[in-house]
């Protein structure tokens, strides 16, 4: 990478962690820190929770198409002002009503998409597979980082603290997007990168995409109800909130390594498989918190079980969303996927926070057991996906590709070439996009036809 997408990369990926950080440490300490608030209830901390993942999934694909027609800049400030406006809100709050509000507001900050879209206007082609990984290795990171900072910074300023310090952080981010990140002077084709409101029909009804956004949607409920549940079973064994982190510790550094050998036992299996065994550790997870006498290594063995499957899931379920995506419709296919996961988070706080409430935390659990059972049977069925890159060429002389003739034509001279899957033009966007197997694709020979 040359200066200029190295100095992009590091900037939107500190955007990420630092947005995603304030998202983040609110939710292992929520449902402790709630119970000074004059209206507690249950239902109230499972609203706060996961309130965010409502406005997330209903603004997710708005707010890509706009950065489209706005430009990309202008709507990652408009994100990150609602997100700043939101942490006031709840650093403010003296009820759990008016912290829930704060809490929908941060999700009005819905920039994932826009984010993306940058990265991909201000890099190379061949560059930009790095610079979406260093964004998405950021992502994994702000949330461990933030499940053990929020208790501490809960222990010592409260509640109120975490909100004030994310308000500070999401500030931070404007600089660094004005400065940090160069201004294109065009948008790069999107197809790959942002939803296509065109493409949402067909796509929502393609059997496998279906699956994987019922199950990431299911995944999402889950751990939702995890930190509605589970923050109150460690008070319950005698952890101060300002503790939690101790027994959090272990929990994540021991799942990432039993994440790394899940990836080796499952390299040659079934997706179907090796996600049902996933889904069976989550299950176990949840089964030992139902256990009658509970101690913090029981709660540490099952949040590493839970954490362990959780892990696999949300690393590989991405990775096939891409993979089946039809050429140039990725952007539109990750939009619902990201949708669905976000409404997940917000169906798991208030499933598990009226279950909660009305029938109790252990029946809460149980509620847990079955949606993990429907999740099995969701996923049954999904075939291992093979290693697709994704290409996407500029049309330079818009004006030959005008006729529908040329535009069948070009596509049918791409789907000529060797290892080339499938072709989409797009003449409006002055695009090709390619899936290619990464093995017999030549890429000069794809440049050639277009040059």
């Amino acid at each position: 990478m040359n200066p200029q997408e190295t100095r992009a990369a590091i900037s939107l990926a500190l955007v990420y962690v630092l947005r995603m950080l304030g998202l983040f440490m609110v939710i292992p300490v929520l449902a402790i820190a709630a119970v000074d608030y004059p209206d507690y209830s249950p239902l109230f901390v499972g609203l706060a929770i996961g309130g965010y993942g409502l406005t997330q999934a209903i603004l997710q694909i708005p707010m890509g198409v706009l950065s489209d027609k706005w430009g990309r800049k202008p709507v990652i400030y408009m994100g990150l002002c609602f997100f700043a406006l939101g942490s006031l809100v709840a650093a403010n709050a003296d009820s759990m009503a008016m912290l829930t509000l704060g809490r929908i507001l941060q999700g009005a900050g819905a920039i994932a998409g826009a984010i993306m879209a940058l990265a991909a206007d201000v890099t190379r082609e061949s560059e930009r597979a790095k610079v979406m990984a260093i964004i998405g290795v950021s992502i994994g990171f702000s949330f461990y980082v933030a499940l053990l900072t929020g208790p501490i910074i809960a222990g010592l300023y409260g509640i109120q603290g975490i909100f004030w310090i994310t308000a500070v952080l999401t500030v931070c981010c404007l600089p660094l997007v004005k400065f940090g990140v160069p201004t294109p002077k065009e948008n790069s084709p999107s197809g790959d990168a942002l939803p296509q409101l065109s493409q949402l029909k067909n796509l929502a009804k393609e059997p496998s995409l279906w699956r994987l956004n019922i199950s990431v949607l299911t995944v999402h409920l889950l751990i939702t109800c995890f930190f509605v549940q589970v923050p109150v079973l460690l008070t319950q064994v005698n952890f101060g909130l300002d503790e939690h982190w101790k027994i959090y510790t272990p929990i994540l550094v021991v799942s990432v390594l039993i994440l790394v050998v899940l990836m080796k036992l499952c390299k040659h299996l079934q997706t179907s498989t090796s996600f049902i065994i996933s889904l069976a550790l989550m299950a176990m997870g949840f089964g030992l918190f139902l256990l009658p006498e509970l101690n913090w290594v029981v709660i540490i063995i099952a949040g590493t079980l839970f954490f362990a499957g959780f892990n696999y899931m949300e690393a590989h379920m991405p990775v096939m969303v891409s993979s089946i995506a039809p050429a140039g419709k990725k952007g539109s296919a990750m939009g619902i996927y990201a949708s669905f996961q976000f409404f997940g988070a917000f169906l798991g706080g208030v499933i598990s926070g009226a279950l909660t409430g009305w029938l109790g935390p252990k029946l809460a659990l149980v509620a847990c057991l079955l949606f993990i059972v429907i999740a099995m049977i969701i996923v049954w069925g999904l075939q291992k996906t093979t290693t697709v890159k994704r290409v996407t060429l500029t049309i330079e002389n818009r004006a030959r590709f005008q006729q529908t003739s040329n535009k069948s034509q070009l596509e049918s001279d791409f789907g000529k070439l060797e290892g080339v899957q499938e072709v989409l033009v797009d003449v409006e966007k002055r695009a090709v996009y390619l899936k290619v197997d990464i093995k017999g694709f030549d890429i000069e020979k794809a440049k050639a036809l277009i040059s």
